[in-house]
């Protein structure tokens, strides 16, 4: 009897440690899983260009940060391109001067400002910080644009706009 008893004793710790063991090995290979890293590329930190070569008038596309970059009175304003009203792509326009969405007709000015159209709101914004001479623009974070009639740059449109709608 004491044999069998030993033996029932030893197959039921041998199944205990087996399943510790198996749990062990599936945390160990688990972990770089389960541990967080930072995010690279969009919804990360983008690491973009030099700040001077942002331009001053103008607006400077960005497709690892899904974004623009424009300059005003010397500070860099990094803006998503994902428009507000329905999360469509903005484009700029050129001949405008201005952010046209193709979809239903919302248009921002050159610092994502709301001008006209369904949008609640002005286009959202990133940060961004200058490191060793280089920007940093943080796409993991964003501002919300804001409302309608806070237009704090006066620049009417130049041209012709790009869309119909616009």
């Amino acid at each position: 009897m004491t044999e069998l008893f030993g033996r029932r004793d030893f197959l039921a710790r041998l199944w205990k440690w087996g399943a510790g063991l198996i749990g062990a090995a599936a945390l160990w290979t688990s972990w770089d899983i389960l541990r967080p890293v930072p995010a690279a590329g969009f919804g990360g930190v983008v690491q973009a260009v030099p700040p001077d070569l942002v331009p001053e008038g103008g607006v400077l596309e960005l497709s690892a940060a899904h974004g623009y970059l424009t300059k005003v009175d010397g500070e860099v304003v990094a803006l998503w391109w994902k428009c507000p009203h329905l999360g469509c792509r903005v484009p700029w326009c050129e001949s405008s001067g201005q952010f046209e969405c193709p979809c239903h007709g919302s248009v921002f000015n050159r610092v994502g400002e709301h001008r006209a159209g369904p949008s609640p709101r002005g286009m959202d914004r990133f940060g961004t910080e200058v490191v060793d001479g280089v920007l940093l623009i943080d796409t993991g974070t964003v501002v919300p644009g804001s409302g309608p009639g806070t237009e704090s740059l006066d620049e009417p449109p130049r041209g012709p706009a790009c869309t119909s709608e616009a």
